[in-house]
């Protein structure tokens, strides 16, 4: 286990001496984990921030420091629990000797075919054991795996497998998602007609369905492990080499493959995860994400198997069999720590909390939040019925490109505010701008949240394309790492996040670019343009509005089954999690006479809010601005 931040007093020293002497610092938290060789330099880069790297020609693998270092002490402490979708199957436990057998073991299987030190790994599975064996077995050989959410379509799969350059992809037959069995399994090989590089395609057989195994190409996850050893010695590492990609929505069309190296992520989301939590060893923590998103990789595998915990792996969803799953499983397993995002909990209200009150509870210690900023309801809510008024709820804030989490209060040592991330890390400095990039002194200002000096897992470089990583985060803001949200510092110095300043949409905590859904949308071939905005929605926290124009041949169809098309369309493209909460058909656009889309003016009116629509001067045709507000007012949503 990393030193533990136990009291404010002692934040604060720690805040401040990360902040004076930040190397210093990290150097410290780096000396509690095994390397091969140590750092010729903590942090080398070129102040501009885009250029960074930590522990300088250390050498190390992370599996070692989650097996090897601490397999004497933990070998038989559970290091995963499984719980199935259905709670009539066995829950499965996986003790640190025997998911290290099992990471050997696949270790092995990936070198037997053809997988090298450098090479990608795409894993597309759902929430079984396998996805963290997977993911740990890359990492044992050196392969760079890139996980992506086994919702996404085969056209977004495709994308991203061939931005990756991969060699071999993980997947199942087929997924349980509440009462649903999805086939997996043909959503990779549509896919993969458009990917040639991919040699191998190893299956797991989760559910029934059938599937077509292409020979030479397809080899069942079965038949690979058949009596391969389980012995594997762990290939060592740069601390500058790549771990994984991630693929994130950005404001232009194409999804950035974000890139975390070995040896900073390790330290930082160890790090960050022991103190945000106070985890102890005896505890049972539950996180609910998905390992295809950052929280997952994070705070499901990476961060709590460094600290020797004992991680719930949830395969299904909140609200079945019934609305009380959640609160079963804590029950059942005892759990002490549950982080959820606020659109599980805002759906989980409207049960009221009856669900809760048929559950012991009282194993809970400490409550967590992820994935977009929770609003005071929620938070009271979820503090009040949930942690019974007796659990500190650690409301934190980070992205897939910061690694970690950033701002967040320490469990039981920061005092809590609703709706507020509070104070940030130690390590992690803070800033807040104007848009012509001038610091915002003192407490009572909103602006830009930004930050000034590297940490150990910031992003090195979307892949393939160091210039998007320059230009997306780099560049608004001269030497500092710009966030895209905005922020407000209050009286105290707390930080309370109020959401994408750029064209992102956070939806049930997914960032989406609107230009990736435009994109979809206009692949319909009634189409003619289309913009998409953000609408504040009492579950998802934000909804998709979609404003959508029609060529001439649309008058002769149905406009609810051209909507369902459309809905459709978005479906195919990126996946369910895109489809539009509404669809406004309308006959143009509000466009500046220099032909850009007026987007505040149609956010304006998806919220609502139609009687501020600020400076309108600049419009081509204002006439569009009053259809389109008088359509609005009939109902649109799908």
């Amino acid at each position: 286990m990393l030193p533990k931040i136990n009291t404010l007093s002692g934040y604060l020293y720690e805040y401040q001496k990360s902040v004076a002497n930040p190397e210093a610092f990290w150097e410290n938290i780096a000396e509690n984990f095994y390397w091969h060789k140590k750092w010729d330099k903590v942090l080398e880069w070129d102040r501009d921030g885009h250029n960074v790297q930590w522990f300088v020609n250390g050498k190390l693998n992370i599996t070692e420091n989650i097996f090897e270092k601490n397999l004497f002490i933990l070998g038989d402490k559970p290091a995963i629990i499984w719980e199935p979708n259905n709670p009539d199957e066995p829950t499965v436990t996986l003790t640190y000797k025997q998911l290290h057998e099992k990471v050997c073991q696949f270790a092995n299987v990936l070198l037997q075919n053809g997988v090298k030190k450098g090479d990608r790994v795409c894993i597309y599975l759902p929430m079984v054991p396998e996805a963290a064996i997977a993911m740990l077995a890359c990492a044992r050989v050196g392969a760079i795996h890139s996980v992506v959410f086994a919702g996404f379509s085969a056209s977004s799969l495709a994308d991203r497998i061939n931005d990756a350059e991969v060699k071999v992809v993980l997947t199942s037959d087929g997924n349980f998602r509440g009462a649903k069995s999805i086939p997996v399994k043909a959503v990779v090989d549509e896919a993969l007609e458009s990917c040639p590089l991919v040699e191998k395609v190893i299956v797991l057989k989760r559910t029934s369905i059938e599937v077509t195994m292409k020979p030479g190409r397809d080899i069942w996850w079965h038949d690979a492990i058949r009596g391969v050893s389980i012995e594997n010695k762990a290939q060592e590492m740069d601390s500058e080499d790549m771990l994984f990609i991630l693929y994130t929505s950005g404001s232009t069309g194409k999804p950035k493959g974000v890139v975390h190296t070995t040896g900073g992520y390790m330290v930082y989301t160890a790090y960050s995860f022991a103190n945000v939590f106070q985890y102890n060893i005896n505890d049972i923590y539950f996180c609910t994400a998905d390992v295809g998103w950052i929280t997952g990789h994070s705070y499901i595998v990476y961060g709590p198997l460094l600290n020797g915990a004992t991680a719930v792996m949830f395969e299904g969803v909140p609200n079945h069999p019934g609305v009380d799953r959640f609160w079963q499983i804590i029950e059942k397993h005892k759990v002490t720590h549950f982080y959820t995002a606020p659109t599980a909990i805002r759906s989980l209200m409207g049960y009221g909390t009856e669900p809760i009150e048929r559950h012991n509870l009282s194993s809970l210690k400490v409550l967590g939040s992820v994935g977009e900023p929770i609003n005071e309801e929620a938070w009271h809510w979820y503090h009040t019925h949930v942690g019974k008024g007796n659990c500190p709820i650690v409301d934190t804030w980070w992205q897939t490109e910061t690694g970690g989490i950033m701002i967040s209060p320490i469990a039981g040592v920061t005092p809590t505010k609703p709706a507020y991330a509070t104070l940030p890390l130690p390590g992690v400095q803070v800033i807040i701008v104007d848009n012509e990039g001038n610091e915002l002194k003192g407490n009572n200002v909103e602006g830009n949240l930004c930050i000034k000096f590297p940490w150990p897992s910031m992003i090195r470089t979307t892949y393939g394309d160091h210039e998007r990583c320059v230009n997306t985060y780099f560049s608004s803001f001269k030497g500092l790492y710009f966030t895209g949200d905005g922020v407000k510092r209050d009286a105290d110095g707390y930080y309370r996040i109020l959401g994408r300043v750029d064209d992102v949409i956070n939806v049930s905590g997914h960032r989406l670019g609107t230009a990736e859904v435009e994109n979809a949308i206009n692949s319909h071939p009634l189409v003619i343009e289309s913009a998409v905005v953000g609408f504040p929605h009492e579950v998802k926290g934000q909804g998709i509005y979609a404003y959508v124009v029609l060529d001439a041949a649309s008058k002769n169809h149905d406009p609810e089954k051209i909507k369902a098309s459309l809905l459709a369309a978005a479906t195919k493209v990126i996946g369910p999690i895109a489809k539009p909460d509404k669809i406004q058909l309308v006959t143009g656009l509000p466009k500046t006479r220099s032909g850009k889309i007026m987007r505040r003016i149609l956010r304006k009116i998806a919220e609502g809010d139609a009687t501020s629509l600020g400076d309108t001067s600049t419009l081509l045709d204002p006439g569009v601005v009053k259809e389109i507000i008088e359509g609005a007012l009939v109902p649109v949503k799908v």
